[in-house]
């Protein structure tokens, strides 16, 4: 049994559905009617996982956040390749990722969900439209829906079925159709990563291997959908490309009204607060984060300590056995002059110097070593 089977129905009914309510106002076998059909069917899926979506954006929010935390636990383990230190490096990993209450795994959940319904809309417009037009029904889809949605045109002779590389009647007008759509479609999605990663993040959140990766994803996703478009029909393409406008719509309501703090989008929340205040003639509010109070006490100065003298002169050049002799002799004369002083200032004789002159025993000695 195909595991998409309930899904199937599920997107067809509801392509069905907002068929029938279009149809009062509008013409029923219009390609408009149709395209309108399928943004409907859109808006309810990305409407159900509106909670999903700005769980996505704290995620990711929080996993840039928590960046510099990441890079600081890595260069700690960095070299360490033993069983202990990697446990604990995935422990403090762990263990931030679960006070900042980041998930790598929450910001996948929307896009995770969609894809089976994604697939789902694929193989109604690929494989059961053309069944249930040849008068194979397929639940709601009755044959005369299906000729209908078949043979419905958008601009000349294309049809939500066709595609950039199967173009149907339409030829060159439905390539261009097709590609103007994927054009659409990188656009939409290379300015919502760029405003999720760039107006949304702090300055310290945009570096580390998190960053990187966020960087890569501007341009990885508009290449993936250059690379698969192609082949996707027109009905697709639409259900893609409004999917995508309405993450950018969404994402940047969000931003606005909760932007992270530190970062660009946070100080324009504040000069607009600050504008509207000013407007109103009150005093404009101070958004300067407090200063974080160290628990810890004030470490206590430290004492002086004398150092004892180098014995080493300004030039660096160590001093020779000469040279020192020389600056001791000087020292010991000075000490001897300040000592001097001071006993003629007590009002004391100073003593008389040693006398340089040899003593009589000296002369005697030297006389008898003479003889």
């Amino acid at each position: 049994m195909n595991p998409l089977y309930p899904i199937e129905w599920a997107v067809a009914w509801l392509m069905v559905k907002f068929h029938a309510l279009l149809s009062v106002f509008m013409e029923a076998d219009s390609g408009l009617t149709w395209v309108l059909s399928i943004v409907g069917l859109t808006v309810v899926v990305r409407t159900l996982i509106i909670p999903l979506f700005v769980r996505q954006i704290r995620a990711s929010r929080a996993m840039q956040m928590v960046s510099p935390e990441l890079q600081a636990v890595q260069k700690k383990y960095k070299g360490k390749t033993d069983q202990a230190s990697r446990q604990k490096m995935a422990e403090e990993t762990m263990a931030l990722y679960k006070e900042a209450g980041a998930s790598p795994f929450s910001s996948c959940l929307p896009m995770l969900l969609q894809m089976p319904i994604f697939f789902g809309l694929f193989r109604v417009l690929y494989n059961k439209l053309p069944e249930a037009a040849e008068g194979t029904r397929f639940g709601p889809l009755t044959p005369d829906l299906a000729q209908s949605a078949s043979h419905s045109t958008i601009l000349g002779d294309v049809t939500i079925a066709d595609s950039f590389l199967n173009s149907g009647d339409g030829g060159i007008t439905t390539k261009f159709v097709a590609g103007i759509i994927i054009a659409c479609m990188c656009a939409v999605t290379f300015f919502t990563q760029k405003s999720l990663t760039m107006k949304n993040m702090p300055k310290a959140a945009l570096e580390g291997p998190m960053a990187n990766t966020q960087k890569m994803m501007l341009y990885m996703l508009p290449f993936i959908y250059v690379i698969t478009g192609p082949g996707m029909p027109i009905g697709v393409l639409i259900y893609w490309l409004t999917t995508n406008v309405w993450t950018f719509g969404q994402q940047y309501i969000v931003i606005r009204a909760t932007p992270t703090p530190g970062s660009d989008a946070a100080k324009e929340r504040h000069e607009r607060i600050n504008a509207k205040r000013e407007k109103k003639g009150l005093e404009p509010l101070d958004f300067t984060p407090p200063k974080k109070v160290s628990a810890e006490p004030d470490p206590e100065p430290e004492q002086n300590l004398r150092v004892q003298p180098s014995s080493k002169n300004k030039g660096g050049k160590k001093l020779s056995d000469q040279e020192k002799l020389e600056r001791a002799r000087a020292a010991r004369e000075k000490a001897a002059e300040e000592r001097r002083k001071a006993q003629e200032e007590a009002g004391e004789s100073p003593a008389p110097p040693p006398s340089s002159s040899p003593s009589p025993l000296n002369k005697g000695a030297k006389k008898k070593r003479k003889k």
